[in-house]
C-alpha cells in the first residue's frame, strides 16, 4: 500500500499515512483518524491537502529499494559501461 504525506494549510503540519491509490483523505478528523494520532487543538473539519511526492511503496519488510541503473530502464547510455 503505498504512503501519501498530507499537510494541514492552516498549521504546516504534515502527516504521513498509508491507504490505497482510490483513497483521498480531505478533512484533519478523517487524516488523524487514519495515521491513529490525537486531533490536537486543530478542528476535525479543517480542511488538508495531499502533498505531491515520488511516493513510497511498501513492501513487507519496508520501503522498496530504487531501480539500479543496470535493472533495464535506468537511462544509462549505452556508452557508460554500467549495463
Amino acid at each position: 500500500m503505498p504512503t501519501y504525506d498530507y499537510e494541514c494549510p492552516a498549521t504546516g503540519e504534515v502527516v504521513e499515512v498509508r491507504h490505497g491509490m482510490m483513497e483521498s483523505l480531505e478533512t484533519w478528523g478523517q487524516l488523524c483518524a487514519r495515521a491513529e494520532q490525537p486531533l490536537g487543538s486543530t478542528p476535525p473539519d479543517a480542511p488538508v491537502r495531499r502533498k505531491l511526492s515520488g511516493g513510497n511503496l511498501m513492501v513487507k519488510g519496508g520501503a522498496a529499494p530504487p531501480p539500479s541503473p543496470s535493472a533495464g530502464g535506468g537511462g544509462c547510455r549505452p556508452s557508460c559501461g554500467c549495463c
